[in-house]
């Protein structure tokens, strides 16, 4: 009763407007929203907010700035809403539905290895749990993110990345190069095997495209990380965000009710079927 309470105050959209833009790639952009009114959200490393464009339509995505802060999404430009939520200036308003889904249990990790392994804009999903981590960085072991993406020119949060090699490990790779990249040239899976982490006291945090996410699951699997420790962040065709709609039906299981984090224990049969 307690969820169908919460999911039910969470179906009103509330009015946010846009207090900074930033353009991360040629597609992507990185909002800053404030509430227009009342308090802004809490929300925990992992969960999603429903973002409703007014005229155009909602979407589902990630929170991707630090807990107990501001509200940021990192959004790429793929359609419609999104095009028209990265098109927006500062001032312009959107509502709001969230905090939706469930956390990535970061704090579970504590006082072991973390690995972070990131796809694409998988890594706007998982940057609050570096948050989190870097904020309390005596208390966890060895951490590790491994990203990679299509090119350089698509590589979120450039900086970042440079400021975060101070406290962890950070391997980076692309797909494809251009002419001055002078990092690694791969899939993100294929960093796995060299990273350094103790597989029996480790966390896995995994995001990016689902066939990604299989292949680092099994890369994990190789080095010993046991299933139960590695949590994958489901994407499907979310439209209620809260279990009403069935869209996200994934085998007996609603990503946006039950996840969108699950462990690669619960998941793993349903990500081999192929085209489910």
């Amino acid at each position: 009763m307690a969820a169908l309470a919460e999911a039910a105050l969470a179906l009103p959209p509330r009015p946010f407007r846009i207090a900074a833009r930033r353009q991360e790639t040629h597609d992507t952009w990185t909002l800053e929203l404030e509430p227009v009114a009342d308090r802004t959200l809490d929300f925990s490393p992992g969960q999603f907010a429903m973002l409703y464009a007014f005229g155009t339509g909602e979407v589902p995505i990630s929170v991707s700035g630090e807990a107990g802060g501001p509200l940021v999404h990192t959004v790429r430009a793929v359609g419609a809403v999104t095009e028209a939520i990265c098109g927006s200036l500062p001032g312009a308003s959107f509502g709001v539905r969230g905090p939706l889904g469930n956390a990535w249990p970061v704090a579970k990790a504590a006082g072991e290895d973390v690995v972070v392994v990131a796809g694409g804009i998988g890594l706007a999903p998982l940057r609050p749990v570096l948050y989190h981590v870097l904020a309390r960085r005596p208390g966890y072991g060895r951490v590790s993110l491994l990203y990679g993406s299509r090119t350089p020119a698509d590589l979120l949060y450039t900086d970042e990345l440079d400021s975060w090699r101070e406290s962890i490990d950070v391997d980076v790779t692309v797909d494809a190069a251009d002419e001055s990249w002078r990092g690694k040239v791969g899939v993100v899976p294929k960093l796995i095997g060299a990273a350094d982490f103790d597989p029996a006291s480790t966390h896995a945090f995994v995001c990016g495209p689902e066939i990604m996410m299989r292949f680092a699951a099994e890369a994990l699997l190789e080095r010993g990380v046991p299933p139960e420790r590695i949590h994958v962040s489901m994407e499907r065709n979310m439209q209620c965000g809260v279990g009403h709609c069935g869209h996200c039906q994934l085998g007996p299981t609603l990503i946006c009710r039950d996840g969108p984090v699950y462990t690669y224990a619960e998941i793993e049969e349903l990500m081999a079927v192929r085209q489910l």
